[in-house]
C-alpha cells in the first residue's frame, strides 16, 4: 500500500491532462449537437453533482482515508472496504429511489417541465452506476493504486464520448448524453471492483462483520462531516450555474458554463494534489510528523501558485483566439466571464491542497467553517448580482467567493496545526508572473488571432515563465531537476543526466573552495580589527544561511530518492505477488 506521493501525483496529473484533451474534443461537439439543450444539460448536471454529495462523497473520502491508514488491527483493510461497500449500496439504493419518486409523483414536471421527467428517470439509474464508479476509484487510491484508479477515469471519458456524444450526434439529445455517462460508469465500476478484488476479497469483506471494537462511530462521524464539507465545496462551483439557470436565460447559462469549463483548467494540478494528499498525509499526521507536514504544505502551495499563474496568463491571453476556433462563433461571449473568473480560480486552486492536508488529519470542523463561510458568501453574492448583471454578475460573485477560500483556509490550516504560507515564496512567485505576463501578451498580439498562436505561445510562454521564476528565486534549478527525475522515462532519464552534470559542477566548485586557504584560521585572522570582525560576522551569517539552504536541499533530495526506492520496492513486490498467483 505504500508508494511515494510524487508517483501518485504524477499518475493523477498525467490522466488529468488527457482528460482535458478529451474535454476539448467533447465539449464543443456537445454544444453543437445539443444546441440550446446544452444549457438544460449543464443545469441538470449541476443538480446531479449536488445530489450525489449526499450519496457518494462521504463514502469516497472515508474509504480513501481509512484504508490508507494501515492501522494495527486484524483484517483492517477488509473491514474498512466492507463497511464502506455496504454503506455505498444502501445510499445508492436510497438515492436512486429518491430521484425516481420525484419523477413519478410529478414534482419534477411541475417545477422544471415535462422533458425533465425522463431526465430524472435516467439520473436515478446514473446514481447507482456513479456510486460504484467512485467507490472503486477511491478504494484503489486508498491502497496507493493510482496507476489503476486514474486510467479508469480515462476509460470512463472515452466511453462517454463514443456513446454519449455519438447518441447526441444521432439526435437523441440530453437523454443520449446521460446514457453515455451511464455506459462509462457501469464499465469502470466492473473493472474497478475486479481490481479491488485482487487486493482484498470483496466476498469476504462484505460478509465479514467487523468486531465490536471497530471504530464505527469514528467512520460514521467522518462520513457525515465529509458530506457537509463537500456540500459546501461543491456549492461554490455548481450553485452559480443553477441560480443562473433559474434567474437568467438558457443561452446565458450555456455561455457561462463554457466560461467555467475553461477557467477551471487552472485546477488540473491542484485537483491532482488534492486527490493524492488526503490519503498520503493521513499517515504523516498519525505519526505526528509536523515538520514534514509544514515543509510539504509550503512546497505544495508554491508549486500550485506557480502552475496556476502560468495557466491563468495563458488562458487570459489565448482565450479570445481559442474560443472561435473550438466553439461556435457566438461563444466568444464567454470571454468576459472568463477574465472575471480567473483571479478567483487562482485562489481556489491554492485552497484545494491545503484543504486536503487538513482532511488528512481528520479534524473537519474548522474546514467546514472556512468552506461554509465562503459558500454562504457565494450564495449571497450570486443572489445579489445575477438579477442585475446576468452571467457577468455570476462570474464576479463566484470569483470573489473562490478568492476568499484561500484566505479562509490559510486561517483554518493554522488552527489545525500547519502553515502553508511561510516558506512558500508567494511574493516572488507573483512577481515572476508579472514579469512573464508582458512578453507573453506581446507575443500573442504579434502572432494575431491565428491557430499559430495556440501552437507557439504555450511552449514559449512556459519557457519565459520558467526563466522568470528561476531568476527571481521563485523556483530553484534543483527542484526542476528533481521533478524531471520523478517523471517516467525518457524524461526521468534526462533528469538523471542533468543531475549528474549539476552535481559534477557543485563538486568542482567544492574542490576549488577547499584549495583556497582559510584566512580566519591563521594567526592574522585571530587578530582582526573590530571593523574586520563585523565583516566576518556578516560573512558567517550569510554562510550559515547558505548552509541551511544547502542542508534543506540535501534533505529534499534524500527524501525524493527514498520515495523512488520505495516505489521501486513496491513494484518488485507486486511482480513477485503476480508470479506467485501465476503458480
Amino acid at each position: 500500500m505504500k508508494r511515494s506521493i510524487t508517483s501518485g501525483f504524477l499518475s493523477i496529473v498525467s490522466i488529468k491532462f488527457l482528460l482535458i484533451g478529451l474535454d476539448f474534443l467533447s465539449s464543443p461537439l456537445l454544444t453543437r449537437f445539443l444546441g440550446e439543450g446544452y444549457g438544460d444539460y449543464a443545469f441538470l448536471m449541476s443538480i446531479f453533482a449536488i445530489y450525489m454529495i449526499f450519496v457518494s462523497s462521504g463514502v469516497g473520502d472515508g474509504v480513501r482515508k481509512y484504508v490508507a491508514e494501515e492501522r494495527d488491527r486484524a483484517h483492517w483493510d477488509e473491514h474498512v472496504v466492507g463497511f464502506y461497500l455496504r454503506m455505498a449500496i444502501l445510499l445508492a439504493a436510497i438515492g436512486c429511489l429518491g430521484l425516481a419518486l420525484a419523477a413519478q409523483t410529478g414534482i419534477v414536471t411541475s417545477r422544471l417541465g415535462t422533458s425533465y421527467r425522463t431526465y430524472f428517470y435516467l439520473l436515478s439509474l446514473l446514481v447507482l452506476s456513479s456510486q460504484f464508479r467512485e467507490y472503486t476509484r477511491r478504494t484503489l487510491m486508498g491502497f496507493g493504486l493510482e496507476r489503476y484508479s486514474e486510467p479508469l477515469l480515462f476509460l470512463d471519458k472515452i466511453l462517454f464520448i463514443v456513446v454519449g456524444v455519438g447518441l447526441a450526434f444521432r439526435g437523441h439529445g440530453v437523454q443520449g448524453v446521460l446514457i453515455g455517462h451511464m455506459t462509462g460508469a457501469v464499465t469502470t465500476s466492473i473493472v474497478g471492483l475486479a481490481l479491488i478484488n485482487r487486493t482484498v476479497s470483496l466476498r469476504t469483506a462484505i460478509a465479514r462483520i467487523p468486531p465490536k471494537d471497530f471504530p464505527r462511530r469514528e467512520l460514521f462521524t467522518f462520513n457525515a462531516l465529509s458530506i457537509v464539507l463537500i456540500l459546501c465545496l461543491t456549492s461554490l462551483y455548481q450553485l452559480d450555474v443553477m441560480m443562473l439557470g433559474v434567474l437568467g436565460t438558457t443561452q446565458e447559462t450555456a455561455y457561462y458554463k463554457i466560461s467555467l469549463t475553461i477557467a477551471e483548467f487552472l485546477w488540473i494540478v491542484p485537483l491532482a494534489l488534492q486527490n493524492v494528499l488526503l490519503h498520503s498525509t493521513s499517515n504523516i499526521w498519525s505519526n505526528r510528523n509536523h515538520e514534514r507536514i509544514n515543509s510539504l504544505a509550503a512546497r505544495v502551495t508554491r508549486y500550485t501558485l506557480l502552475f496556476t499563474l502560468l495557466l491563468a496568463i495563458g488562458i487570459g491571453t489565448l482565450a479570445p483566439v481559442a474560443l472561435p476556433i473550438v466553439y461556435p462563433a457566438e461563444y466568444i461571449a464567454s470571454y468576459g466571464p472568463i477574465l472575471l473568473l480567473l483571479p478567483g480560480c487562482v485562489g481556489f486552486a491554492l485552497a484545494r491542497p491545503i484543504l486536503a492536508i487538513g482532511q488528512g488529519k481528520g479534524d473537519l470542523h474548522v474546514l467546514i467553517a472556512s468552506t461554509g463561510a465562503a459558500a454562504v458568501g457565494n450564495i449571497a453574492l450570486n443572489a445579489l448580482l445575477i438579477p442585475r448583471y446576468g452571467m457577468y454578475g455570476a462570474a464576479v460573485a463566484t470569483s470573489i467567493s473562490y478568492g476568499t477560500m484561500f484566505v479562509f483556509h490559510v486561517w483554518s490550516a493554522r488552527e489545525i496545526g500547519f502553515d502553508p504560507v511561510t516558506g512558500a515564496r508567494i511574493p516572488r512567485v507573483i512577481f515572476a508572473g508579472g514579469v512573464a505576463a508582458l512578453p507573453i501578451g506581446l507575443l500573442v498580439r504579434f502572432l494575431g488571432d491565428s491557430i499559430f498562436s495556440l501552437v507557439i505561445v504555450p511552449p514559449m510562454g512556459a519557457a519565459i515563465f520558467l526563466v522568470a521564476a528561476v531568476v527571481v528565486g521563485a523556483l530553484d534549478v534543483e527542484e526542476i531537476i528533481t521533478l524531471l527525475e520523478a517523471a517516467p522515462d525518457p524524461i526521468g532519464s534526462f533528469g538523471s543526466t542533468l543531475r549528474a552534470k549539476f552535481d559534477g559542477v557543485d563538486d568542482d566548485h567544492g574542490a576549488d573552495d577547499h584549495e583556497v586557504p582559510d584566512d580566519d584560521a591563521s594567526p592574522v585572522g585571530e587578530r582582526q580589527q573590530p571593523e574586520d570582525r563585523s565583516t566576518a560576522a556578516e560573512s558567517n551569517a550569510v554562510s550559515s544561511s547558505d548552509a541551511r539552504e544547502r542542508l534543506n536541499t540535501i534533505e529534499t533530495r534524500i527524501e525524493r530518492q527514498n520515495e523512488r526506492i520505495e516505489s521501486q520496492r513496491q513494484t518488485i513486490e507486486q511482480l513477485i505477488d503476480e508470479l506467485r498467483r501465476g503458480r
